[in-house]
C-alpha cells in the first residue's frame, strides 16, 4: 500500500527523483524552480506560504507528488476565493446552518496545489503513470482531513488531469489570452498577414514608434545574461510592483538562481535606449511554449510595453519554433495583438458538505458566465475569417 509523506522542504528530495515524475516540458513544476522559490526567500510563512508537498511512496520509490502549500490567505494564487472565505466564516459561525455550534468558522489555513505566483497551466498531479493520480488525490483529501482544514484546491491544472477529480471536486473556469501558431506562420509578416487591415496597421504603427524612438532589443537566455542584465530586469520588476503598491515576492537571488539552474529556460527581453536598459520582460521557456511572467520599465515611450511584452515574444516563438505564447493573466487589450481567449481550470474540495453544495451552484453560475464572456470576446478576433 502506498505511503504518504509530506515534504516541507523540496531540497530534502533529490532533483532527479522529483523530475522523474514529469516530462520536463513545463518549467514551473521543475525541482529547480520550486525549490529555488523556497531556498531564495520567495516563500514566507508570514506572507501565507508554507510548503506542504504531498508525496506517495511505493516501497522506497517516489510514485506520485503534488506541489502544495498551506495557505493562510489567498494572495498570489490568481484563482480568487476571497468571497468564499468570507462566506465560510459566516456559514461556520451560524448554528442554524445545520452543523451545530461546533462548525469550524475558519477558512484558513487551506491546502493549495499550485505553483506560487504563477497563473500558468501545467501538471499538478505528478506521477510515473496516470493510474497513480487517483491515489494522489485521495492522499490530498486524507491530509486535508487529518489537519482539519476547510478545503483543498488545485489551480491551473491541464485538461489531461481533469477526469480524475470526480464530482467531489468543484470545477471552476476562467479566461486568459494566449497566442497560438496553429496556422504554421514562419515570420512576423506571416502572422500579420492573417489579420484584418485595421489590426495589422495598428501593430505596424506601434512597432514603428518604438524603432523611431531609437529603442533596440536584446534577447538573452539565462546563460547569456550578465549580472548587470539580471540586476536591470530585477529593478524593472521591483518598479512595477511599487507602482501598483504591491509587495514583490521574488528575490534577486531567485533570478540569479534561475539563470544558473535553468539557463536555457530563462529568457529576458531587454530594451536599450541611448545605451541604457529602459525596460524588460522576464519569460520562461517550456517544451513548446513561452511563458511571460514579469515586465517593467523606467521610461515612458510610445509602444514600448506592447513591443517588450508581446511582439518580441511572438518573434521569439516564430524564430524558435514554439507553438504558444502565454503572456500572463488578464488583459483584454491582448486580443487586438493576436492573443485569443483560452480557458484555464481549477478544482476545489470542500470539507463541509453543506458549504460545498452551496458553492457548487455558485461555480455552475460562474462557469456559464465565463463561457458567455469568452464567446463575446471571440467576436473581437483581429484575424480575418477563413
Amino acid at each position: 500500500m502506498p505511503r504518504i509523506r509530506i515534504l516541507e522542504n523540496l531540497a530534502d528530495l533529490p532533483a532527479s527523483v522529483w523530475d522523474a515524475l514529469h516530462d520536463g516540458r513545463n518549467p514551473f513544476v521543475a525541482h529547480a524552480f520550486l525549490s529555488g522559490l523556497e531556498e531564495t526567500g520567495c516563500l514566507r510563512e508570514d506572507w501565507g506560504w508554507k510548503p506542504h508537498h504531498v508525496t506517495l511512496w511505493e516501497g522506497g520509490e517516489l510514485a506520485a507528488a503534488a506541489p502544495g502549500y498551506l495557505k493562510t490567505n489567498s494572495h498570489g494564487e490568481f484563482v480568487f476565493d476571497h468571497a468564499w472565505a468570507h462566506a465560510y466564516a459566516r456559514h461556520g459561525r451560524d448554528p442554524r446552518n445545520g452543523l451545530g455550534h461546533s462548525a469550524k468558522a475558519d477558512y484558513y489555513p487551506k491546502w493549495l496545489g499550485a505553483v506560487p505566483y504563477s497563473p500558468v497551466t501545467g501538471p499538478r498531479l505528478l506521477t510515473r503513470d496516470a493510474g497513480s493520480r487517483a491515489g494522489l488525490l485521495d492522499a490530498i483529501v486524507d491530509e486535508t482531513r487529518r489537519l482539519g482544514l476547510s478545503s483543498a484546491h488545485v489551480n491551473f491544472h491541464p485538461r489531461s488531469e481533469d477526469g480524475v477529480f470526480g464530482d467531489g471536486w468543484l470545477a471552476r473556469t476562467d479566461v486568459q489570452y494566449h497566442w497560438r501558431n496553429e496556422a504554421g506562420w514562419r515570420s512576423f509578416d506571416d502572422f500579420l498577414a492573417a489579420m484584418d487591415h485595421k489590426h495589422r496597421k495598428n501593430i505596424r504603427q506601434e512597432r514603428a514608434k518604438v524603432r523611431r524612438a531609437g529603442v533596440a532589443f536584446r534577447v538573452l537566455h539565462g546563460d547569456e545574461a550578465g549580472d548587470g542584465d539580471l540586476a536591470a530586469m530585477f529593478g524593472f520588476y521591483l518598479q512595477t510592483f511599487a507602482e501598483y503598491g504591491n509587495s514583490p515576492a521574488l528575490t534577486f537571488d531567485f533570478l540569479r538562481h534561475l539563470a544558473k539552474a535553468m539557463p536555457r529556460q530563462l529568457v529576458l527581453f531587454l530594451a536599450d535606449h541611448e545605451g541604457e536598459p529602459v525596460a524588460g520582460a522576464l519569460c520562461l521557456r517550456g517544451g513548446d511554449t513561452l511563458y511571460g511572467r514579469y515586465w517593467g520599465a523606467r521610461a515612458i515611450l510610445p509602444g514600448l510595453h506592447f513591443e517588450t511584452c508581446y511582439y518580441q515574444g511572438i518573434e521569439y516563438c516564430l524564430r524558435e519554433g514554439l507553438a504558444r505564447f502565454e503572456p500572463g493573466a488578464q488583459g483584454e487589450h491582448k486580443i487586438a495583438r493576436g492573443f485569443l481567449p483560452a480557458f484555464v481550470h481549477s478544482r476545489h474540495w470542500i470539507a463541509d458538505p453543506v458549504f460545498a453544495a452551496a458553492l457548487r451552484r455558485w461555480c455552475d453560475d460562474e462557469s456559464a458566465s465565463v463561457r458567455s464572456y469568452a464567446r463575446a470576446l471571440a467576436a473581437h478576433s483581429p484575424f480575418r475569417a477563413t
